[in-house]
Order: structure tokens, then C-alpha cells, then sequence
């Protein structure tokens, strides 16, 4: 395959550092579509599918789709431990910058077990005293050089599954250098009022429906169109200069811009596994923000690499890049901005 190159100088943005978890998982499928009861026994059975986690996810797809001169450097820590060695080989493979993770001694790489229903859809159970619950705001701040260096073309990265203190350190960080700074949280952060305090330091917020109806202070998600106009009205009050992307599966997408709502229906792919298609959304975006797309069109390659992402079994789908997603689009017959266009067919 012909390695497709942005010139540096077509970048906006030319480094992501990011903290956030790094680890593995274990599918879990289980028989029944109907939730999982507090004392309920369930049989199901074990799936052949690898899980990674969302710092790993988003800064693997950026890289991948962005590729040299592009920089994704997370800021987190792995178990010295099997899992652990093994998460580090496949980042190192995938070319993103390892300086600021460290292997741990004495601690357990994160790991979780992903419930998944016969319809696909599922959720995470996660364990809270790994590797990851080590990260403190003392460890980010080690990063801040690389912040500095990177002036007003960094994206500063902060996503769940390490502790908050350590995530707001990062947006903090990114205020002081200038850097584009991007965050999700889960519904149970959202629905602590005290945590919509850190959204002053968002540019761009991403959620799932369950996470905007908590940001928007909604006991269930009612109607999805419905939750995403109470979040921005919500998000509105709390952040007035931050945009937002909220994913709903099937349903489709959203993103708002700070003047208008922009919805895009869901590619029709066959889907095999959709466990990390909300963090590959994320990473188009991302990707197409900082080779110059607005948020609009961004959004647009945020939708096709989610659709990528869905046709693996694994949270990670090791053959998209930008050549991969071209063909995609080609096969859905898929309307695409003329620029995303562009840049899924630019080359060195």
C-alpha cells in the first residue's frame, strides 16, 4: 500500500498528548437480551476478541490516520506484567510516542470485561485499582515540556478510566500552553454537578446519548434528538465557547458547532463488534480537525471511521487508515464533504 503523508505544514495541529486508560479486555457474551439483574446468574460464553482502552484507541486511530509528521504521545502507566508488555508492543508498532508511559511494578495492567448482548449492544465492568489509578496530576505535569514545545499545535486529550484530578491537570496544562483541548467523561462524572465545572476548560466535549442526558441533568435519555438539544442548551450555560459530539449507535451522530446542530445517520455496515465505536468516532474527528477540517466535516470522517471500526471484532481495526476508509466510502456510496474527500486521498 502507497503510504499516504500530510505535509506538516498542512497540519493544524501536529502533536495529541492525552491521558486516559491503557489496557486490555475480555468479551463477555451473554445469553438474553434483557439487562442484567443485581442478583441475577446469566450463562453466556467468552468471545475471540482483543479490547483496548480509550486513550489507547483514540491515539492509535489519529496517528494511523494522520501518520508522520503526527505526533500521539499518551501520558498514562501499564502494569510490568504480561498485558502490559504486550500494550506497549502494539503501540510502538503502531508509532505512537512512548516517552511519557511507564510500566509500573507491583500493579496490574487495567483491565475489564465487556458485556455484550445478542443485539450488540453491551457495556464495560472495569477494575479501579490498576496501573491506571496510578496516575496523579505530579505524573502529567512530567509532560508539560512537551506541551510548551508544541505552542498553539497541540491537542491536549483528556478521557476516562484514569482519575479525574490527573485529567483535569491535563486540560489545565492545555489552557496555559494554548493547546485544543478535548474531553469525555462517564454519566456518573457528569451527574456531579461539581465536575461541570472542568468543562470551562473543554473545547470540545464527546459523549454518548446516556453521558449528554447526564450533562443535561436528565433522569433517562428520553427521546435521543431531544437529549441532544437539552445538552447543548446545558452545555450552552456551562461552556458557551465549547463545541460537542454525541454519538447514538445506531441513531446516528451529532455535533455542535456553537451556531448549529449537525446530525449524520449512522454508515449501514456489517457490524461485528461495536465496543469502541464512540472513541473511533472521536478519532476521525479529531483527525480531521487537525488536518484543517472544520468541525462539520470532521464529523464526517469521525462517521466513516466509526463505521470502519464496527466491521472488526476487535475495539482496535488495525487495517483502517486513510486508504481504507477511501474504499469504504466508495463501497456505501457514501456522501463525503469535498474536503474530507481530499484528505483521505492526499499523498506524499
Amino acid at each position: 500500500m502507497q503510504s499516504l503523508v500530510i505535509p506538516a505544514t498542512g497540519l493544524v495541529y501536529r502533536t495529541l498528548l492525552g491521558t486516559g486508560g491503557i489496557g486490555s479486555g475480555t468479551f463477555f457474551a451473554v445469553n438474553g437480551n434483557h439487562t442484567f439483574g443485581r442478583e441475577e446468574s446469566r450463562s453466556g460464553r467468552f468471545l475471540d476478541r482483543n479490547d483496548y482502552c480509550k486513550l489507547h484507541i483514540v491515539a492509535h486511530y489519529v496517528r494511523t490516520l494522520l501518520g508522520p509528521p503526527f505526533t500521539a504521545a499518551p501520558i498514562g502507566k501499564v502494569g510490568d506484567d504480561a498485558a502490559g508488555r504486550q500494550l506497549l508492543a502494539e503501540m510502538r508498532e503502531a508509532g505512537l510516542d512512548l516517552r511519557h508511559v511507564v510500566a509500573e511494578t507491583e500493579e496490574q495492567t487495567l483491565t475489564c470485561i465487556c458485556v455484550v448482548y445478542p443485539d450488540g449492544s453491551g457495556g464495560n465492568l472495569t477494575v479501579d485499582d490498576s496501573a491506571c489509578a496510578r496516575v496523579t496530576p505530579e505524573f502529567v505535569r512530567k509532560a508539560a515540556p512537551a506541551l510548551a514545545a508544541a505552542r498553539n499545535a497541540a491537542i491536549a486529550l483528556a478521557v476516562p478510566e484514569v482519575p479525574l484530578p490527573a485529567r483535569a491537570e491535563l486540560l489545565r496544562l492545555g489552557t496555559a500552553h494554548g493547546a485544543f483541548r478535548v474531553a469525555s467523561f462517564t454519566s456518573e462524572e457528569l451527574a456531579d454537578g461539581a465536575n461541570h465545572l472542568l468543562l470551562r476548560n473543554v473545547d470540545l466535549l464527546a459523549l454518548n446519548a446516556d453521558e449528554a442526558a447526564a450533562v443535561a441533568d436528565l433522569a433517562t435519555t428520553r427521546d435521543t434528538v431531544d437529549t441532544v438539544a437539552a445538552a447543548v442548551a446545558r452545555l450552552r450555560a456551562l461552556a458557551p465557547c465549547a463545541d460537542l459530539s454525541v454519538t447514538a449507535g445506531r441513531q446516528g451522530s451529532w455535533t455542535w458547532d456553537g451556531r448549529d446542530l449537525h446530525h449524520l445517520p449512522a454508515h449501514e455496515v456489517d457490524a461485528i463488534g461495536t465496543a469502541g465505536a464512540g472513541d473511533a468516532h472521536l478519532s476521525g474527528i479529531l483527525a480531521g480537525l487537525a488536518a484543517g477540517l472544520c468541525l462539520h466535516e470532521a464529523h464526517a470522517l469521525g462517521s466513516l471511521t466509526a463505521a470502519a471500526a464496527v466491521t472488526s471484532p476487535h475495539t482496535i481495526n488495525k487495517a483502517v487508515d486513510r486508504t481504507y476508509l477511501a474504499r469504504l466510502a466508495e463501497t456505501l456510496k457514501a456522501p463525503l464533504p469535498a474536503r474530507v474527500r481530499a484528505l483521505l486521498e492526499t499523498r506524499a
